[in-house]
């Protein structure tokens, strides 16, 4: 139980914030997500501000950092290596921007020049060079004595032993050290091979291969750095922050060039709101902004204040963790028949939403992370995706409670939507409904003929297509062109109008580009780049129809296994029927299929879209170039010609650079649409 008389609370949260920092500095194994600890940080700030009389100089809110463990040696910082204040949202951005100015005593409208660096998720460094030489590597500690990890240090290849000449003799420099996610994943399943335990995430195999006693290990983790500060007055001549990090580029030192300038607190908010929604496109793991005063002069004047600069802020990201409980499991049916395990949650807010439901995907999975009924749980949401479940807390879990999970023992050997018999192929994982007209295949398979990447059916939406399904009136995708004014008009939340517009809709589907028709009838293994190369091979749906195993198999991009999903599809009568049914009401799909220049730049070119495009959508781009003979791929590899990068690119583009990749920006795009070599 916590405390609920304020003052015996300010002691309880004190005490539990230095068990969580010791946790999270000292032992790398934190019990909490980042989330949680800053709402334990911000409660005590906010307690301490009204109870004054409590105030302790050894409180979490005026200290930084953890004390350096007794098995390093110790290293004195020359400058404090302070913490940052935290913003939670774009409000507090914003009255941070406003409380600079007060402090500045600067019209509230006067825009403030700032930059906005992205706050890697990894382990504070130091490195002090004399005669250029790197001789000691110090973590931050508590902010005035970190632990000397100069060995360590020395064998991260992205850290240079020797500055360059235009460096001075004698410099302290400031940045983190952090791990990849690629290299991360790449660490993770060689430990689980060696049967090695695995890191829960990329902070804490950086920060544990960091503070390693024999160098060697660290020598074998793949760690790398960018830098972002001065500890020392080297930089006194500079007149912005931007100056220092391209002084500490020109020095020989990795710097994130990710990094943006910004002309106010308006332009601060946009960067940051882009971030929240492109931060899986990195490389490595962020968890916000950190948003600094250009001006070196109005740094000094701003000065520091507890434990942070005045100047600075961490705009932190919703949480994309969060701990909650498994009040059951059910089992539903998707397109294709396959039942899909999903934990029903005690709601939590995660990544700006509340989550109620995480895929557990199969039973496989499900016995990976042995998650049972009534256990507690770490669930994540990454960008777009169906919340996962990343953990199980099973230290908390009820020893009386709820035994092992079972798909099988929980629906038996008949699916739980028809009652049809179910079973898992020899080549998957996943238990399959084999009943054709199962309502929960037929429902997910016409949401998927309407979509966008097929028939693009606008308005019809999910609670649409339940709704006409359950009443009998739709059975499959044809059924859908046969319904009159009135049947729509009387589902719920329709009438007149909206079923006018619905029916229009329809109208416009039925003339439909070969490649979406063939999306939409959900072939098996077909997606769009197979849809497309199957109606360039062909030109019509009667000769796909009518092609020979080995004709399919020779299409470009098609091998055996598609070939035999393809030719399966058009012999069985049932899905034969539905496709003649199409036809039948009216549905048209047509090819016309450009004539393609060899001597085209773009022909032939394997082609991969990453970052923001302005003068036209990803979707026209990738259209324009396949209509040229390019080939748009969604991830980078030694295949890949050309990688087309936006702002904002992020994993692709690392990948690009990595591999060799020839990288070109829109304007370049835009030369090669119109043919320029």
């Amino acid at each position: 139980m916590t405390p609920d008389d304020p003052r015996e609370r300010i002691r309880w949260l004190r005490e539990e914030i230095k068990r969580h920092n010791r946790l999270y500095y000292e032992q790398d194994a934190p019990l909490i997500t980042d989330a949680q600890y800053d709402a334990l940080l911000r409660e005590l700030q906010e307690l301490e501000a009204q109870y004054p009389a409590e105030a302790s100089p050894d409180s979490p809110t005026r200290t930084v950092g953890y004390a350096p463990l007794e098995k390093f040696d110790k290293v004195e910082h020359r400058t404090p290596m302070l913490s940052l204040q935290n913003a939670m949202n774009e409000a507090e951005l914003r009255e941070f921007d406003q409380r600079l100015k007060r402090f500045l005593s600067l019209p509230p409208d006067e825009p403030l020049r700032y930059v906005c660096e992205l706050k890697l998720d990894g382990l504070s460094i130091e490195l002090v060079y004399r005669e250029r030489q790197l001789i000691v590597g110090a973590t931050r500690g508590d902010g005035f004595v970190g632990e000397n990890v100069t060995a360590n240090v020395r064998t991260i290849k992205a850290i240079p032993h020797r500055l360059g000449d235009r460096a001075p003799a004698s410099v302290d420099v400031r940045g983190e050290i952090f791990m990849a996610k690629k290299d991360f994943a790449e660490l993770n399943r060689r430990r689980e091979e060696n049967g090695e335990k695995t890191f829960a995430n990329p902070r804490n195999a950086a920060a544990g291969s960091l503070r390693q006693l024999d160098a060697r290990i660290t020598a074998t983790r793949p760690l790398t750095a960018y830098f972002y500060a001065l500890g020392d007055d080297a930089g006194q001549n500079l007149a912005g922050h931007e100056q220092v990090l391209q002084t500490l580029h020109a020095w020989g030192l990795p710097v994130d060039e990710r990094r943006h300038i910004c002309a106010g607190i308006d332009e601060v908010v946009r960067f940051y709101l882009t971030m929240i929604d492109r931060r899986h496109e990195l490389p490595y793991d962020i968890d916000g902004v950190v948003v600094k005063v250009d001006d070196l002069a109005l740094q000094a004047r701003l000065g520091t204040v507890s434990r942070s600069p005045r100047w600075a802020v961490a705009a932190k990201f919703p949480a994309e963790q969060a701990e909650t409980i498994v009040q059951d499991i059910d089992i539903q049916v998707g397109r294709t028949g396959v039942l899909t395990p999903v934990a029903k949650l005690a709601p939590v807010p995660v990544g700006g939403v509340v989550v109620s439901n995480a895929s557990l995907h199969n039973q496989d999975e499900i016995d990976r992370l042995d998650v049972r009924v009534g256990d507690v749980v770490l669930i994540q949401r990454a960008g777009d995706v169906i919340p996962e479940v990343v953990e199980v807390k099973i230290d908390r879990r009820d020893p009386i409670g709820h035994g092992p999970f079972s798909i099988r023992k929980k629906v038996g050997d008949r699916c739980p939507v028809c009652a049809g018999p179910i079973d898992r192929l020899a080549d998957e994982v996943a238990l399959r409904c084999l009943n054709p007209v199962c309502p929960a295949k037929v429902i997910e398979g016409i949401k998927y003929f309407a979509s966008k990447g097929a028939a693009n059916v606008d308005g019809l939406g999910d609670k649409l297509v339940r709704q006409v399904v359950e009443k009998g009136l739709v059975k499959e995708p044809a059924d859908l062109f046969r319904l009159e004014h009135e049947q729509w008009a009387a589902l719920e939340r329709m009438g007149a109008k909206s079923a006018s517009n619905l029916l229009a809709a329809l109208e416009t589907a039925k003339r439909i580009a070969l490649d979406r028709f063939l999306t939409g009838l959900g072939i098996r293994h077909v997606g769009e780049v197979t849809a497309r190369a199957l109606a360039d091979a062909f030109g019509t749906l009667a000769a796909i129809r009518a092609a020979t195993l080995d004709e399919l198999a020779a299409v470009d991009d098609i091998g055996p296994i598609v070939a035999e999903a393809i030719r399966e599809f058009f012999d069985d009568p049932a899905k034969a029927a539905q496709v003649d049914n199409l036809l039948a009401v009216g549905v048209t799909p047509y090819w016309e299929k450009a004539e393609l220049k060899a001597d085209h730049p773009l022909f032939g070119k394997r082609v991969v879209l990453t970052g923001t495009l302005t003068a036209m959508t990803r979707d026209e781009a990738k259209a324009r170039i396949q209509a040229l003979g390019g080939k748009v791929s969604g991830s980078v590899s030694k295949n890949t010609d050309l990688v087309i990068a936006g702002p904002g690119a992020g994993s692709k583009l690392t990948a690009a650079e990595q591999l060799g990749v020839r990288i070109i920006d829109e304007r370049e795009l835009q030369r090669l649409l119109a043919g320029e070599s």
